[in-house]
C-alpha cells in the first residue's frame, strides 16, 4: 500500500465537517412599539456576551450592512468586550452610563429599530424565566427591569407561563 499524499482534511472523500449553529435566543418582544420601559426580554444561556450576542442580534437584524451598537451595564457584564464578532458584522459594545438599569441591554440597529430588553439571569429557573419573558413582552407592563426581577425573586411576579428551553 502506498502512502497517501493528501491529509484527511484535504481528502475529498472524507466525511463533511461539522458546522456549529448557535441556538436561537430565548427572547420575547412586545407587539406594541412604545408601551413602557421595556420592549421585551432576553434569557441568555450563559454570561459570555461574545457567545450570546451574535444570535440575539441576528434574530433582530438580519441585514449585515446595518451598524449595530449594544449598550450593557458594566456591573452585569464586567468582562464585556468592546466589540463582538458575528457572521458578516462587528457589533460595537458600549458601557451604559451612570444611573442606567443594571438588568437591561439596549440594541440600536440602525434604521430598523432600537430595543430595550430585560436580561433574565442565565441561572434563573425556567419557570421564573418564563414569567419574566412573558411579563416584559406584555404591552400593559410598566415595570422596570429591576422591579420585575425583584418581584420574581419574592414570587410576586404574576403570570402562568410554562417553562422555556
Amino acid at each position: 500500500m502506498e502512502p497517501s499524499s493528501t491529509t484527511p482534511a484535504e481528502d475529498p472523500t472524507s466525511a463533511p465537517g461539522h458546522t456549529y449553529r448557535m441556538p436561537m435566543p430565548r427572547l420575547t418582544l412586545t407587539t406594541d412599539a412604545s408601551h413602557g420601559p421595556l420592549d421585551g426580554a432576553w434569557w441568555p444561556r450563559c454570561d459570555a456576551l461574545e457567545l450570546e450576542l451574535p444570535s440575539l442580534v441576528s434574530s433582530l437584524e438580519p441585514d449585515p450592512d446595518t451598524t449595530v451598537r449594544v449598550t450593557v451595564a458594566p456591573a452585569e457584564w464586567p468582562d464585556a468586550p468592546r466589540t463582538v464578532m458575528a457572521p458578516g458584522r462587528v457589533i460595537a459594545v458600549e458601557p451604559a452610563g451612570p444611573g442606567s438599569d443594571a438588568h437591561v441591554i439596549t440594541l440600536d440597529c440602525g434604521t430598523v429599530g432600537r430595543w430595550v430588553l430585560l436580561v433574565v439571569p442565565p441561572e434563573e429557573p425556567s419557570g421564573t424565566a418564563a414569567r419574566l419573558l412573558a411579563a416584559a413582552a406584555d404591552p400593559e407592563n410598566s415595570l422596570t427591569a429591576t422591579r420585575m426581577l425583584a418581584l420574581a425573586e419574592t414570587g410576586r411576579l404574576g403570570g402562568t407561563a410554562g417553562p422555556v428551553d
